[in-house]
């Protein structure tokens, strides 16, 4: 398999195999007007496998939603072909409208200009909370 190198934009690397899907998602890249590639399950020495996603344009991303579904990625930065910048991300100390409160007596199922906002409670299982009813990210 042969996948281009990119001028200008992002590689998306170390993401665990079958994250790269929820990250393309996440991303809305699919509405991007640029060349995305997302390569699935690509041998690792150091991970086994694991998934890749290419962006062929300088675009912002939300480092919140790397982290959340996957910390342990590496953002790429690429300027006229060469790597100008890499960013290893961890876990976010706080997620806004990035996911749902699922009670369904939270405030912000009523109040739909509310934004979902939830705070990073456990480090180690990972555990976010909804800041209104503490209820526990799914």
């Amino acid at each position: 398999m042969n996948i281009d190198s990119i001028k200008n934009g992002i590689v998306i690397d170390h993401i665990k195999a079958g994250n790269g899907m929820k990250i393309y998602q996440l991303l809305k890249l699919d509405r991007l007007d640029c060349s995305v590639a997302l390569v699935r399950n690509v041998q690792s020495s150091k991970m086994g496998k694991k998934d890749i996603i290419k962006i062929d344009c300088d675009i912002d991303i939300n480092m919140d939603i790397l982290g959340y579904v996957d910390s342990g990625v590496t953002v790429d930065i690429i300027k006229d072909c060469i790597l100008v910048e890499k960013k290893k991300i961890g876990l976010p100390e706080k997620l806004v409208n990035i996911i749902t409160c699922k009670n369904p007596r939270c405030i912000t199922a009523t109040e739909q200009e509310l934004d979902n906002v939830f705070k990073l409670t456990d480090r180690e299982k990972k555990v976010y909370r909804c800041i209104y009813c503490e209820g526990k990210a799914e």
